[in-house]
């Protein structure tokens, strides 16, 4: 499929085609007007040669002492004669001409003025009552070649200017489209979550409207994503307290109940009732995590919140399958640390869920804020890798995971601008799978370290 021509290129080329359209159409004119001059100047001075011959003439012909006799005049020096002349007596027969004048060119004489034979101009005068003739001529061949001499002396500079022009059209055209340029690069170098309005400043009139559209349409969809986020927060949120009571209600039950089918049916609920309570903890922290704020003005270290979520991990799980590395020195980041404690613990809770039962979770911070979390288990195919990141997609069809939990490490890893890294096998194994996330560190205190 052909690449369709940029603005730039299309305006480029459409002026600089129109422009040279435009010097042809002049240069055709003037060559026009200058060959009406050139024909002009030298019919001017054709005529002006046998004016001021003929008196001559007749002047060394009336002194003659031999009548009838043709003179032929001879040449001082060698040189290219563009005019040659002829003076006839009323019969034709030549009294005098210039020493390279051929007769056979001259027609027969038919009364003053310009004449135009095949290759020559004439021009006829007499004096003496018709007695005494001249003939002027000059040949075509002499004025082309003066005219493409001219053509060519204004004509070559024109082929040196035209690329000077074109190149000039081309610099102006990108300097009056670099506010466009600027509001596609503020466009282009956006993330997915950002919808804030893009800044009109500079933009030509023609695209302004189109801009001012755009910001409008960005508004719409911030908005509908506001009130989708802010309708999963809140739905989340209510459903807190009656889930909480339905759970008390179901532990109740059980022991109150002497009936083992009914205490069974009890736990089901009890259990169904705490899956639908994580759902809408992780609804509210994808929530959270897609339109709240994760970045903060005073840094912190991420290290002493690294510790509280391991250590209530390590409490809700075997202590002794978190394997947690922090380095001595600080990872001081403006990173909210509640947005940092939502993405650990849900990879943390992904490993303990999908890894391999009693295996070893490895949680690594380091000093440049590369956070680490890999767990043994099995391999995990590419095709369900490169989807492990979408809303809802679980790894294991038959585990109890909501599938939002590593939906909500992209979302922070995406508003967050950092690379996000899902590599099965586990480094260094052949087997296992591991989150990688570069976390943002603060500029004063990395330039320290």
């Amino acid at each position: 499929m052909r690449r369709p021509l940029s603005l730039q290129a299309r305006l480029s080329i459409s002026l600089g085609l129109l422009l040279t359209l435009l010097w042809i159409a002049a240069a055709s004119v003037t060559a026009l007007l200058l060959r009406g001059e050139i024909n002009q100047v030298f019919d001017s001075a054709l005529q002006e040669t046998a004016e001021r011959l003929l008196p001559l003439a007749v002047h060394d012909i009336v002194d003659r002492e031999d009548d009838g006799v043709t003179q032929r005049l001879g040449a001082l020096r060698q040189r290219d004669e563009y005019f040659t002349y002829v003076v006839r007596d009323p019969t034709g027969h030549i009294l005098l001409q210039s020493h390279l004048a051929d007769p056979n060119i001259f027609p027969p004489y038919d009364g003053p003025g310009f004449r135009q034979t095949e290759g020559f101009r004439i021009y006829n005068d007499d004096a003496l009552k018709g007695s005494v003739r001249i003939s002027v001529a000059e040949p075509m061949s002499h004025r082309a070649t003066v005219f493409w001499e001219v053509i060519l002396a204004l004509g070559l500079p024109l082929l040196l200017v035209i690329p000077i022009a074109l190149v000039a059209i081309m610099l102006a055209v990108r300097a009056s489209l670099a506010p466009l340029r600027r509001f596609r690069a503020r466009l282009s170098v956006r993330g997915g979550r950002d919808l804030s309005p893009v800044p009109l400043v500079d933009l030509p009139t023609e695209i302004a409207p189109v801009a001012a559209t755009l910001n409008g349409v960005l508004a719409r969809l911030k908005a509908a994503f506001e009130a989708e986020r802010s309708f999963a927060s809140h739905a989340a949120h209510e459903l807190r307290t009656p889930l909480a009571g339905a759970i008390a209600q179901a532990q109740r039950l059980r022991g109150e109940t002497n009936d083992p089918a009914a205490a069974t049916r009890a736990a089901d609920i009890e259990a169904t009732l705490k899956r639908l309570t994580r759902l809408s903890e992780r609804l509210m922290q994808l929530a959270r995590a897609e339109g709240g704020r994760l970045r903060v003005d005073t840094p912190s270290d991420l290290r002493m919140a690294a510790r509280i979520v391991a250590q209530d991990a390590g409490r809700a799980a075997a202590p002794d399958r978190l394997a947690v590395a922090l380095p001595d020195a600080p990872v001081v980041s403006d990173l909210d640390p509640d947005a940092f404690g939502i993405l650990l613990r849900n990879l943390i809770d992904n490993a303990l869920r999908h890894g391999a039962e009693g295996g070893l979770i490895n949680v690594v911070l380091t000093p440049p804020g590369l956070l680490t979390v890999a767990n043994d288990g099995p391999v995990v195919p590419p095709e369900i890798l490169s989807r492990l990141t979408t809303r809802f997609e679980r790894g294991d069809a038959g585990n109890e995971g909501s599938g939002l939990g590593l939906a909500i490490v992209a979302a922070i890893s995406e508003r967050l601008g950092s690379p996000l890294m899902l590599r099965s096998p586990r480094t260094g194994s052949d087997q296992g799978f591991e989150v990688e996330i570069a976390l943002p560190l603060d500029s004063g205190s990395s330039e320290a370290r």
